[in-house]
């Protein structure tokens, strides 16, 4: 407020014709992204705050009108299709007419005091919404997540079959359990009428359709995080800034980011061996990791992103065979340690020599170390029952190993080629 006005004269929708991405540079970012290691690419449809990132027909309130005068999604679409990525879209707005009510509101004390915020102007109901029945009590509480407003679920729907009909995603992102069902009641276990679910279904349906129609056969991933299998076998389970604590049998999806979801100078980024070993971790487990590169209000990022992005590249140029086409084997990992699993919280785990993920892939088991130093010899015991025939270490080749025992020893060279999570790739 101190910075650009009071909101009752510079409000949120000023805010958006500030932005102008006039450096967004898609094909160099996603340039890096693949050599980072990405395989597909998730762009931001719109989020809680209803301003679409593509030339809209439904919303004007959008980056071709207004703001940087670009279509985001479009010029992100292009370079996916160049490098072979799946594309996909993020949706929030599910969320945003019960969030966005902290627009109708207005100070309670000092010298604007009862003055109303700019989401009352009647000009920008269609981008404020028309969510009074919310009230403006508790403004920033995320209850109700999902609204009951039969016009805007109907509104919700023409705005995602536009964004599949426009892009024809590989992906598809909701930010909240499967469109409209109850968030608290998911994590409760409890079920609700199928008819709440019905919109969200018939995008899943057009989401689903529109890519047989494509290629002769489904390719799409629908995402979504109630965690009730009778839900999320509508697609994948997708769990935001945490983990599993052991093997599921369906794939599924995280998502986490390098610092905050935003790019906020405040926040600390993690360190790069941070992400790797959540990556591995999370593949041992059968899971995918979507990890978000904050950008600039230009549309670029910042050395520390840079520098995160070329350490995951020199990690990937070794390991990558680890992890690509992988899949879980008969157990995830060894060793005590486990990640921390608490909501939204995620933190550097202190591995030891101990601890190893393991996946597989054409009969050969890739064994991460997560604590290993170099000169130290690797001991490994979940291949008691296995006869190993050889062992590479990734990016170094072979290496001398023995059997006794039951347990497998592997002697490692006195500087291993990775910063961390080093692979063996053990054959039998």
């Amino acid at each position: 407020m101190r910075h650009y006005g009071h909101p009752s004269k510079f409000g949120y929708k000023d805010i958006c014709a500030l932005w102008k991405a006039e450096k967004f540079d898609p094909a160099s970012l996603a340039d890096k992204y693949w050599k980072a290691g990405a395989r597909y690419l998730m762009t931001q449809g719109t989020h809680h705050d209803h301003f679409f990132n593509y030339d809209s027909k439904i919303n004007r309130m959008n980056s071709v009108n207004v703001g940087p005068h670009k279509d985001i999604l479009a010029l992100w679409k292009k370079e996916a299709d160049r490098l072979g990525m799946p594309f996909g879209i993020s949706e929030h707005l599910g969320a945003s007419f019960s969030w966005w009510r902290v627009n109708k509101g207005c100070d309670k004390f000092g010298p604007y005091a009862g003055v109303p915020y700019d989401g009352n102007d009647p000009a920008y109901q269609d981008f404020y919404h028309a969510n009074q029945e919310h009230g403006t009590e508790n403004p920033l509480a995320a209850d109700p997540w999902y609204t009951s407003n039969p016009e805007f679920r109907a509104y919700w729907l023409r705005c995602i079959n536009e964004m599949i009909d426009r892009f024809q995603p590989d992906l598809l992102y909701s930010d909240g359990v499967l469109p409209f069902g109850d968030h608290w009641l998911s994590e409760q276990g409890k079920f609700q009428d199928p008819e709440v679910y019905r919109l969200g279904m018939e995008a899943v349906a057009r989401l689903y359709n529109t890519s047989i129609d494509r290629y002769g056969e489904n390719r799409a991933v629908y995402l979504q995080k109630d965690r009730r299998e009778e839900i999320y076998s509508v697609g994948v389970l997708d769990i935001e800034k945490s983990q599993l604590p052991g093997i599921m049998p369906q794939p599924w999806h995280t998502d986490t980011c390098i610092g905050n979801w935003f790019y906020d100078v405040h926040h600390p980024y993690k360190r790069p061996e941070q992400i790797i070993e959540m990556i591995v971790d999370i593949i041992s487990k059968n899971g995918v990791m979507l990890l978000n590169v904050l950008q600039r209000p230009d549309g670029t990022i910042d050395d520390d992103a840079e520098f995160i992005l070329d350490k995951l590249a020199g990690w990937f140029a070794v390991n990558g065979e680890a992890v690509y086409g992988t899949r879980p084997w008969r157990v995830f990992g060894e060793g005590e340690t486990r990640v921390r699993i608490e909501g939204f919280t995620e933190e550097k785990t202190d591995w030891g020599r101990d601890d190893y993920r393991f996946v597989q892939k054409n009969g050969a088991v890739y064994a991460f170390m997560m604590g290993a130093a170099g000169g130290q010899t690797a001991v490994l015991r979940s291949f008691a029952d296995m006869t190993v025939r050889s062992v590479e270490l990734l990016g170094a080749g072979p290496v001398p190993f023995t059997q006794e025992m039951g347990v497998l020893l592997v002697r490692l060279p006195d500087r291993l080629p990775s910063i961390c999570a080093n692979a063996l790739k053990i054959a039998f």
